[in-house]
């Protein structure tokens, strides 16, 4: 199937620059998704991070050299693997392996081995998923951004929610909302991962709303008309994350649409409707 295939193409891109400096955005090119998606998908596939998958091969290659190569340096393998120093890279090794490169040259030491990654579609019968398509016309949306570092997202954002009900920041959105829009609960966008850096995104605690002076220390993102995939997550804030999982390893590889190249959006709504809403951008393939 195609998204095997790109999602295959990325870790062959992977594992073609492993000893050299690995571009995430040219990962997700192979992928034909943005750096952001990217990251996100294989995180969620795969239950581990893209960071973390990339040090785990490193160490498993660098630990190969070793036993294979009698005089090898270690200050070359710190080099060739991406560490700053020995120290550096040796510390890593000891974490992982449980051993230092010095004793990894002797026969009997156990060492690990995290062989290239490989995907494949496994069609699930699982529960339903609540979706629709929306075309919605070009929208503001106002709010307060913060640079967010992809790996400890999940760590960082719930923080950020909580300053900002403690600030009163939520009042301040609700009395500039744009009346009657169908995106019209308070927002979490993820935005600028789809061209930022390896490391981050922007996070926006939002609105959607049209007002022209706006608040003190708040900001705008001007979004084109766009299709829109809109999936439900019944109960509670929380259930946003497992339609995030299942976008990913169950809707996507079979919709017949690719990810677009711009912001996703968690639409918290109205606790009385008892539901939330995440709204993909797509686009036909």
């Amino acid at each position: 199937m195609e998204w095997v295939e790109r999602m295959n193409g990325a870790i062959r891109y992977i594992e073609s620059h492993i000893t050299e400096e690995i571009s995430y955005a040219e990962a997700a090119k192979a992928a034909c998704c943005s750096s952001y998606h990217f990251q996100r998908m294989f995180s969620f596939i795969t239950d581990v991070s893209l960071a973390e998958y990339i040090r785990r091969r490193r160490l498993t290659l660098a630990a190969f050299d070793l036993q294979h190569s009698a005089g090898v340096k270690v200050v070359d393998l710190a080099l060739r693997y991406g560490y700053d120093s020995p120290e550096a890279f040796t510390r890593a090794f000891v974490q992982m392996h449980g051993t230092t490169p010095t004793a990894a040259r002797k026969a009997g030491t156990v060492l690990k081995a995290y062989p290239p990654m490989s995907f494949q579609l496994s069609i699930k019968g699982a529960a339903e998923m609540n979706y629709r398509i929306e075309e919605v016309a070009p929208f503001s949306v106002v709010g307060l951004s913060e640079q967010v570092s992809t790996e400890e997202a999940f760590r960082i954002i719930p923080g950020l929610w909580a300053d900002a009900r403690d600030r009163g920041v939520f009042g301040t959105l609700w009395d500039i909302r744009r009346e009657e829009h169908p995106i019209g609960g308070i927002l979490g966008v993820c935005a600028n991962g789809e061209f930022g850096t390896n490391e981050s995104f922007e996070y926006w605690l939002a609105i959607a709303s049209d007002c022209t002076e706006l608040p003190e220390g708040m900001n705008k993102i001007d979004l084109p008309q766009a299709t829109w995939a809109v999936f439900d997550a019944p109960g509670p804030p929380d259930g946003i994350q497992d339609i995030w999982k299942r976008l990913y390893t169950e809707w996507v590889p079979v919709s017949g649409y690719e990810l677009a190249y711009l912001p996703t959006i968690e639409n918290y709504l109205p606790i009385e409707q008892n539901k939330n809403e995440l709204w993909v951008p797509v686009v036909k393939k």
